[in-house]
């Protein structure tokens, strides 16, 4: 799947917090100003042909859904960086974490901790 742009991830996110929706019902979701009805039905359209909403007819009219579930286009996207930027290893984003001072070791101590106990 390509990356979405800024545009395209807030439509996503209107999918995912409120479920189905008819595009005149995304429409009104969106912050003054809205977009045009027939902008918002053609990056609709174009979620549709890149795999991320399906659609369930009535009539004339479509009903899009989320094909893809947030917590997958986060896991995809945070393997995409990975692998863009720290070679395919997450050993490398925790060090640079700690590193920049991001996450300490005490942090990291008690994630360890409590996925040991969580694992038992």
């Amino acid at each position: 799947m390509k990356r979405l742009t800024k545009k395209e991830e807030e439509i996503m996110d209107f999918f995912w917090d409120h479920g189905d929706l008819f595009v005149r019902e995304l429409r009104d979701l969106c912050p003054e100003p809205r977009p045009h009805i027939n902008t918002l039905s053609t990056q609709v359209r174009l979620l549709e042909l890149e795999g991320y909403l399906h659609h369930r007819e009535y009539g004339a009219t479509y009903q899009y859904y989320a094909a893809i579930s947030r917590e997958d286009y986060r896991k995809e996207k945070l393997d995409n960086v990975v692998s863009r930027y720290f070679g395919k290893s997450y050993l490398r984003v925790i060090s640079s974490l700690v590193k920049d001072e991001k996450v300490s070791v005490d942090e990291l101590k008690r994630l360890i901790e409590s996925t040991e106990s969580n694992g038992r």
